[in-house]
C-alpha cells in the first residue's frame, strides 16, 4: 500500500502543550533531521467519558487546535487532527506515513502513562523511536528527592530543595520555531467542527492567557479574598499548556515569592502522583482507610447545588457550577465542609470537581482534596476543621463574594444550615479518632 506521504518525517504529538513558543519536545523535533508533521488526537478514551456534551474544556481545546492550525497554514503546513483511540490512530499513522520518529512532551497521570506505554511498544515493534521530553513541570519524577533517594512527602523541605536546584539549574526557554521550523507541507484543511466530535459550544467564558503581572505582584496580599481579582486565573492555561510553566516561574521569580510557592505546589503534587499513582483512588495515608464515611446522597446533592445553608460554601459551589472556576480559598472551604461537616468521602467531591473545573488536573485536584480530608501527603491534620462562619469573617467580611453568588442569603427562603458546625465538628473528630484507633 502506497504511503500518503512518502518522504521521511518526524511527527510531533500535541497533548497538554498547545503552543509553539517554548515547547520543549517540539523544539527538539524541529531541530531533528526530518520535517515535522504536527498532529492532535481527540482521545475517545477521554471524550467518551464526559457526560456534559457542552463541556467547556472541549470547547477550549477545539478553539486552541483551530488556532494552531491557522498559524501552521501560514507556513504551508497544518495540524492533522484525528478522532479516535490513540493506539488505533498510531497504527494508521505508521501505515500511511514514512515515520522515522515521534516526539511528545511527558504526561505523568496514570492514564497517560499507560497510553504512552502502549504507543511506545507499538512503535518500538516497528523500530520507530518515541522521544519524550519534560515540559509540563520544572522538575519531574525524581529530580527533587531527599538525600537518601526517597521522594519528599512534606511540601516545605521539598520547596527548599526545589528552589536550590532552580538556582543551580535556571530554566531555559525555547523561542517559537513556527516561522523557521522544518514543517511537512500539507494542503490546507479545516479542523472538524465541534458537532462532528459530538459536542456543542460552551457558553462559559474562558479566561485570558495574558499574564497579569500587576495581580501577581500583589498576590501575597490579595490571594485569599474571593471577591477581588487577586489570583492570576492562569490555571486553565497551565493545564493545557497554552502558556509555558518556565515563563510563569521566571515571572514569579521577579514579582512574587508567594506565587512561586504555589507553582512549586503544582510540581510537588505531580511528583507525588508519579511516585504514588495509587493516590488516584486511595488515601495516601492508609491509616485513614477505616473512616466510616456517611456518604448521604441527598446531602451530597445539596452541596453540589450550593444549598447547604452556609453562604460561603454555597457561593463557591454556585461559582463552580456557573463558571467552571472556584477561588482557591473557597475550594478549601467547600472541600473541608464536604469531608468534615458532612463526612462524605473525598473521592465524591474530587470527582465532582473533576467534572466541573476548567482547570482540572488529577495531581493538584487529588492533592487538594486529600489535604482537606486529612488523608493526603502533607495534609491538614484531621482535627483542623474549617468553620465556614470564621472563614467568611476573615476573607469575605463585607459579604461581597456571597452577595454575588447567593443574593438571597439573608432572605427567609434561604435554607437554614443543613448541619450545626459544633455538632459536625464533634462528630467528625469522633469518627476520625475511631478510625485511627481501629487501624493502630
Amino acid at each position: 500500500m502506497a504511503k500518503l506521504i512518502a518522504q521521511e518525517i518526524s511527527v510531533f504529538w500535541f497533548r497538554r502543550d498547545l503552543r509553539f513558543h517554548d515547547n520543549t519536545a517540539l523544539t527538539f523535533a524541529l531541530n531533528g533531521p526530518y520535517p515535522v508533521l504536527p498532529i492532535f488526537i481527540l482521545d475517545r478514551n477521554i471524550l467518551d467519558g464526559l457526560e456534559n456534551r457542552a463541556d467547556p474544556r472541549v470547547t477550549f481545546i477545539h478553539r486552541e487546535i483551530q488556532n494552531l492550525n491557522l498559524q501552521l497554514q501560514e507556513v504551508g503546513s497544518g495540524l492533522q487532527v484525528y478522532d479516535g483511540r490513540p493506539v488505533k490512530v498510531w497504527q494508521e499513522m505508521i501505515k500511511n506515513y514514512n515515520v522515522k520518529a515521534i516526539y511528545a512532551n511527558r504526561d505523568y497521570e496514570p492514564y497517560a502513562r499507560k497510553r504512552d506505554r502502549e504507543v511506545y511498544e507499538l512503535l518500538a515493534a516497528q523500530g520507530i523511536p518515541f522521544i519524550s521530553k519534560k515540559d509540563h513541570v520544572i522538575f519531574e519524577k525524581s529530580e527533587v528527592i531527599k538525600d537518601d533517594g526517597t521522594p519528599y512527602k512534606v511540601y516545605t523541605p521539598y520547596s527548599k530543595k526545589w528552589k536550590s536546584l532552580l538556582r543551580q539549574r535556571p530554566t531555559t526557554s525555547y523561542p517559537s520555531a513556527l516561522s523557521s521550523g522544518n514543517w511537512v507541507q500539507v494542503p490546507h484543511k479545516a479542523v472538524m467542527p465541534l458537532k462532528d466530535i459530538g459536542f456543542s459550544p460552551s457558553e462559559i467564558e474562558l479566561p485570558s492567557r495574558e499574564v497579569p503581572e500587576k495581580i501577581i505582584k500583589s498576590y501575597h496580599e490579595n490571594r485569599d479574598f474571593p471577591a477581588i481579582k487577586g489570583t492570576s486565573r492562569l490555571s486553565l492555561h497551565l493545564r493545557f499548556g497554552t502558556i509555558s510553566i518556565r515563563q510563569l516561574v521566571t515571572t514569579a521569580g521577579r514579582l512574587s515569592e508567594k506565587y512561586l510557592n504555589e507553582l512549586i505546589w503544582r510540581d510537588f503534587y505531580q511528583m507525588i502522583l508519579w511516585h504514588f499513582p495509587q493516590v488516584e483512588r486511595e488515601n495516601f495515608n492508609r491509616k485513614y482507610d477505616g473512616i466510616e464515611w456517611r456518604n448521604n446522597t441527598e446531602e451530597f446533592a445539596k452541596w453540589c447545588a450550593g444549598e447547604t445553608g452556609y453562604p460561603i460554601v454555597d457561593a463557591g459551589m454556585r461559582e463552580l457550577n456557573s463558571t467552571g472556576f472556584m477561588h482557591n480559598r473557597v475550594r478549601m472551604i467547600t472541600a473541608s465542609f464536604l469531608t468534615k461537616h458532612l463526612l462524605i468521602d473525598w473521592r465524591w467531591g474530587e470527582a465532582y470537581f473533576a467534572e466541573k473545573l476548567l482547570d482540572y488536573e488529577l495531581a493538584s485536584n487529588n492533592g487538594g482534596w486529600q489535604w482537606a480530608a486529612g488523608t493526603g501527603v502533607d495534609a491538614a491534620p484531621y482535627f483542623r476543621i474549617f468553620n465556614p462562619d470564621s472563614q467568611t469573617k476573615k476573607f469575605d467580611q463585607k459579604h461581597q463574594y456571597i452577595k454575588k453568588w447567593v443574593p438571597e442569603y439573608q432572605e427567609f427562603a434561604y435554607p437554614a444550615p443543613m448541619v450545626d458546625h459544633k455538632f459536625a465538628r464533634e462528630r467528625v473528630l469522633k469518627t476520625y479518632r475511631k478510625a485511627l484507633e481501629n487501624g493502630s
